[in-house]
């Protein structure tokens, strides 16, 4: 059995041993080294992504250089034949790009939709250096696209308020001025028609959160997604253009109904 003043004696022996400082110090430098991983993980993440972020930038320039320059300016600032792009969001390029209306196939009253000449992600790229270059709308997160819990209601006041003189009750669209018009409705996503109020596109009037709320523009869409869905019990609905155009149809097709009938009589009694 070995005594308690030889044990304390061994101990205390050891710990004055010439290694036990440096020993102590690895120890502590390897404590130090685990804690550091374990809080930084987040920091590398960020400076990945900034990174990330920085290519994209660099690679939309690229893009707007050759597509877009000619009509916006070599810096986005505008030019005779295209406005300036400083501010106005990647939601305005995003919602000009995948929509086909950018790059203009030529000058007109109003640019059509037509199918988009850049993928994804270069369009993602372009959206990423406009927004580079001032604040403006940014694209929607999904969860704000979640329109299906939305107050139906609301949204058919809203759009009767604010769409309706434009678009047609539902959505059918409808001529402007000047050669202008609304396009309909019908093919639009809800991404489409949230970038759509967040950035005013041609002729349409901007709605920023602080005139149309994130939940009024859910509600927007869900009546704009409801009223396209719903079936004609009527029949035709020739567009839903209302009574005016309805009873024009109605007249010339069955004034012309009648007089080729009166044709027909006329030629079968001679």
């Amino acid at each position: 059995m070995v005594a308690p003043g030889s044990l304390r004696h061994g101990l205390s022996s050891r710990r004055r041993h010439p290694f036990a400082a440096f020993v102590v110090m690895c120890l502590c430098l390897v404590a130090v080294g685990m804690i550091y991983a374990a809080l930084t993980p987040s920091t590398r993440a960020a400076a990945s992504s900034t990174t990330d972020q920085s290519t994209q930038v660099e690679e939309g320039r690229k893009l707007f250089l050759v597509g877009c320059s000619s009509c916006h300016g070599m810096n986005a600032q505008g030019g005779e034949t295209g406005p300036s792009l400083i501010g106005v969001g990647a939601a305005a390029v995003d919602f000009q790009v995948s929509t086909g209306r950018m790059p203009l196939a030529q000058q007109d009253a109003q640019a059509p939709d037509k199918p988009r000449q850049y993928d994804e992600e270069q369009t993602a790229a372009l959206a990423a250096y406009i927004a580079s270059l001032g604040p403006g709308p940014t694209i929607p997160s999904d969860q704000q696209l979640q329109w299906e819990n939305a107050d139906l209601l609301r949204g058919r006041e809203l759009f009767a308020t604010n769409c309706a003189s434009c678009h047609n009750f539902a959505g059918s669209g409808g001529e402007l001025t000047d050669g202008k018009y609304a396009p309909p409705l019908k093919d639009a996503d809800a991404r489409t028609i949230w970038m759509a109020m967040a950035t005013g596109p041609q002729s349409m009037p901007v709605f920023p959160d602080s005139t149309i709320t994130e939940s009024d523009k859910q509600a927007i869409i869900k009546y704009i997604m409801t009223v396209r869905d719903e079936p004609n019990a009527g029949g035709a609905g020739i567009g839903r253009l209302g009574p005016v155009s309805e009873g024009l149809y109605g007249w010339v097709l069955g004034m012309g109904a009648l007089l080729i009938v009166a044709l027909w009589i006329g030629v079968k009694a001679r």
